[in-house]
């Protein structure tokens, strides 16, 4: 099974809230998922964005690929940063 970690969109039209999930790859974007992991909320002043470092770390390092924007977002988060110090820990 293709994990992907990705953003869930929830929120009113033009007001979007998105949940960071773990979620088959084949499954709807806003469908059946894994587990979720954090949210973003880029509607506030500054965009507000939290995610589970543990969650996140496990979920990549057992091979989920996380999107385009989540990759950014785990980016801004320092969290692949972290990853990487570990591999070169390892």
């Amino acid at each position: 099974m293709a994990t992907r970690i990705r953003l869930k969109r929830l929120g009113m039209k033009k007001a979007p809230f998105y949940r960071v999930v773990v979620a088959d790859s084949r499954s709807p974007r806003d469908g059946r998922f894994i587990e979720e992991i954090g949210y973003y909320n880029p509607t506030k002043e500054p965009a507000i964005l939290q995610i589970d470092e543990e969650k996140a770390i496990k979920w990549l390092s057992s091979g989920a690929q996380p999107s385009d924007t989540v990759k950014a977002l785990l980016n801004k988060a320092g969290i692949l940063d972290k990853m990487a110090e570990k591999k070169a820990q390892a």
